[in-house]
């Protein structure tokens, strides 16, 4: 069952995005992939109407979604949409979430995450600042999906740093685990790595990290290093900076080895007492 993560470098230009997101689904499918997971913000990066966006969409008069549809069908692929801006469904005049979305080789979509935890946060590079809450409202549920290569968890970037998100991923039955992200080069540098792994361990699933790996419009630098990892935590293929389609196979009697040999989610514990602090 062959997965593919995608690293872009994103610009301000929709069309150009989609077209070049194309380009390289044609590569994933060609690469005999099932399911591709695109980066977060693949269709725009550096604007500041991510709102105006996200309303043209949920009318039905822009381009993401129609393109997400027809270029599932076309390659027989499912596709986890990074991120785009996208209201509540039936609230188009709401403020739109950070959504990742699930589309089935039909361009159907079966199943919607809204990004829960907002990037706002302060970064010594170029930018300085990030609000994502200036632009996004947070999610509010977790979202495991039923996909021809297992049970999928969907995440997005900043929601890495909070395992508990991932615990309840693998308490809902995921097997592999999404997120689509745009990490900082400095966060990157520092982080990245490190956490894609430690959550790929913790719930000892693949984790299939897509990134955005370069310079866009802000000016805004973004650390790349896409990447899928095993449940064992190692690093099955990674590139660091520019475009690229990466693949790997799921071994599924693998996953079920790792998980009998070490049964973490029948060791978990609950502190039903709470927490005793000491003066």
């Amino acid at each position: 069952m062959s997965l593919a993560v995608i690293q872009m470098v994103s610009q301000s230009d929709v069309l150009a995005n989609l077209q070049q997101a194309r380009n390289l689904l044609e590569q994933a499918a060609a690469g005999g992939a099932k399911l591709a997971v695109l980066p977060e913000n693949f269709a725009a990066m550096g604007r500041r109407d991510m709102a105006v966006i996200g309303r043209a969409e949920a009318l039905g008069e822009g381009p993401i979604l129609p393109w997400l549809k027809q270029v599932a069908r076309d390659l027989r692929l499912w596709i986890v949409a990074g991120t785009l801006p996208l209201p509540p469904v039936d609230q188009p005049e709401a403020k739109s979430n950070a959504c990742s979305l699930l589309v089935d080789e039909q361009g159907q979509f079966v199943a919607r995450y809204d990004k829960l935890h907002l990037f706002d946060v302060d970064v010594a590079d170029n930018r300085g600042r990030y609000r994502e809450s200036d632009d996004y409202a947070h999610g509010n549920r977790v979202v495991v999906a039923e996909t021809p290569v297992g049970r999928l968890g969907l995440t997005v970037c900043y929601d890495l740093r909070f395992p508990e998100l991932y615990s309840e991923l693998r308490a809902a039955g995921a097997e592999l685990i999404t997120a689509p992200s745009a990490f900082t080069a400095v966060t990157g540098a520092a982080h990245w790595e490190v956490l894609i792994r430690a959550r790929a361990i913790e719930t000892q699933c693949y984790l299939l990290a897509a990134a955005q790996g370069g310079v866009h419009p802000g000016p805004r630098e973004t650390y790349g290093h896409a990447a899928i990892v095993d449940p064992w935590g190692r690093l099955l293929v990674e590139q660091d900076q520019g475009e690229g389609v990466l693949l790997a196979e799921r071994d599924s009697s693998e996953q079920a080895s790792i998980r009998a040999r070490m049964p973490v989610v029948s060791h978990r514990r609950i502190f039903s007492q709470g927490v005793q602090r000491l003066a």
